[in-house]
């Protein structure tokens, strides 16, 4: 689901909880679909014939051509990318194509347009690695092979390249047995993690928790309950320590 659409249905939703005097409570770990759903963020949109260009011209001249034409155009938002990301590398180029604007000029602000608290997990990297290991292992166990398999024939290029999904697909396709392809998608699901913690990290409104403290449900609850009183700090004590945590595990190059 591309992230406009996620962010019309989230909205809606959301909208549709606070009528009937329900408060949303959303959960999840991608960073840029969180914003979406409560930040001001608008998308440009998309065009198929520009996207497929482009999506060819990686395929046969290589991500790194695409990302040295993007600096051209856009040293900002080069500089904030990951250059052996293609999807992200063609999607900046397609809008500077379609808007004839940079893309760093449509990246999201620190702006709510929906009010929020916003409270993070923090757990030790020793701790996240375990627990990225075994779901990894339930995913395949639980029959994630025959998934891709079965939902391939209607995978775009962009989804087939998915985490997870390239990686099943290099498997079913020969080119690795079932262990390295299970290694791959646990290494490749760790530095996606660094990457989001490393993107919330930025984000001086969270308010970052210890994951493992016994009091972590109250220590939520008195976020909150503050927050209603009208007494909410953006930004806690431990913010920018926490900030400087997750950033110091992101290698920058």
């Amino acid at each position: 689901m591309s992230v406009a659409r996620f962010q019309h249905m989230a909205r809606e939703c959301i909208a549709e909880l606070q009528a009937e005097g329900i408060r949303p409570i959303l959960v999840g770990g991608s960073g840029l679909y969180a914003r979406a759903a409560i930040d001001d963020i608008s998308f440009p949109g998309t065009d198929p014939d520009v996207r497929a260009r482009l999506e060819e011209r990686e395929r046969v001249e290589g991500s790194g051509v695409l990302f040295a034409e993007l600096r051209g155009k856009d040293p900002q938002a080069a500089a904030h990318m990951d250059p052996h990301n293609p999807r992200r590398i063609i999607r900046a180029l397609e809008v500077i194509e379609v808007t004839g604007q940079p893309y760093s000029a449509t990246l999201p602000q620190y702006r709510y347009v929906i009010p929020s608290v916003q409270i993070g997990l923090d757990l030790d990297r020793v701790d996240l690695d375990q627990r990225i290991d075994l779901r990894t292992k339930q995913m395949f166990d639980q029959g994630f092979v025959d998934e891709v398999e079965r939902l391939r024939p209607h995978l775009g290029v962009t989804a087939a390249r998915a985490l997870g999904y390239q990686q099943v697909i290099d498997y079913l396709d020969g080119l690795c047995d079932l262990d390295d392809a299970m290694a791959a998608v646990a290494q490749k699901t760790k530095r996606l993690a660094r990457k989001q913690m490393g993107w919330f990290g930025r984000d001086p409104r969270i308010h970052w928790l210890s994951a493992l403290n016994p009091d972590l449900v109250d220590n939520a609850m008195a976020v909150i309950d503050n927050a209603d009183a009208g007494a909410y700090d953006a930004i806690d004590m431990h913010a920018q320590e926490y900030v400087q945590h997750h950033l110091g595990d992101i290698n920058p190059s």
